[in-house]
């Protein structure tokens, strides 16, 4: 990814998650996250996306993330998963989504970014890259036809 910035939160109180949310923000790509959960042995790493990142990634990729392989298994697992209350974290709340695994952030009922996991994270950039270096802009398409129409035609060389 583009700029590498690795956050340590604990417990995200005393606005952590918030001050984490603002670098995304104000750099405009995504942050990398440990959560070292109250509790929980494992730390749990997660990529913070701003939502505007997030749709141009999406815009792009041709196609959405693959699932595991483990097909009907884990589907099945996904499925029976309790639907868990929205976690508020001083003016943001977490909303995790039962199934992909990603978790909405929201500020003032807007979503202004989402936790993705490391793996879906760089692929979506890594597609939506190498789909976007194929196509041009409208006027980058219209300066590139003058150019061709202004040079010489290989018969008159």
């Amino acid at each position: 990814m583009g700029v590498q910035i690795d956050v340590v939160v604990g417990y995200p109180i005393n606005d952590e998650v918030e001050r984490v949310l603002g670098l995304a923000e104000a750099v405009g790509e995504p942050v990398t996250v440990t959560f070292m959960w109250e509790g929980r042995e494992e730390a749990e790493r997660a990529v913070l996306v701003p939502a505007a990142t997030l749709a141009l990634w999406e815009h792009w990729a041709p196609t959405a993330y693959p699932t595991s392989g483990g097909g009907e298994e884990n589907r099945a697992v996904a499925e029976e998963s309790e639907l868990a209350h929205p976690a508020e974290f001083g003016a943001l709340t977490l909303f995790r989504r039962r199934v992909g695994g990603r978790t909405a952030v929201a500020r003032e009922g807007v979503v202004v970014a989402e936790l993705l996991d490391p793996d879906e994270a760089h692929w979506l950039q890594e597609k939506a890259r190498n789909v976007r270096q194929g196509f041009m802009d409208p006027k980058q398409k219209a300066a590139f036809e003058e150019f061709l129409a202004r040079q010489a035609s290989l018969e008159g060389q």
